[in-house]
């Protein structure tokens, strides 16, 4: 296969991942309405059953099972930070801001 072949794969392995983050970004979203507090929306006894099952499924398919850890690891505190601002209504607030 030849660098540009690559590069190509790769281009369409990342739209795929970006979709993917974009559902579950909604998914998060749906969750987040039914969180109670913000300790629901942090959740570390989750954040830990998650990393330990992309572990797994990371060692399952040849994957690095730190690489798939580091990168969970900064998928969950986006989505966390996201999630937070979504709880607070700062996101609200600050679509409001913008469409006026």
């Amino acid at each position: 296969m030849e660098l540009n072949e690559i590069r190509q794969e790769i281009d369409k392995i990342d739209a795929e991942i970006i979709e993917l983050l974009s559902k579950r970004s909604g998914l998060v979203t749906a969750a987040g309405k039914l969180k109670k507090d913000e300790q629901g929306v942090r959740d570390p006894k989750r954040v830990e059953e998650v990393i330990n099952k992309v572990k797994s499924k990371a060692v399952k398919v040849g994957l690095d099972p730190e690489i798939a850890e580091q990168i969970y690891r900064t998928i969950i505190s986006c989505f966390i930070a996201k999630e937070l601002k979504e709880f607070k209504g700062e996101t609200n607030n600050l679509n409001i801001r913008m469409n006026r």
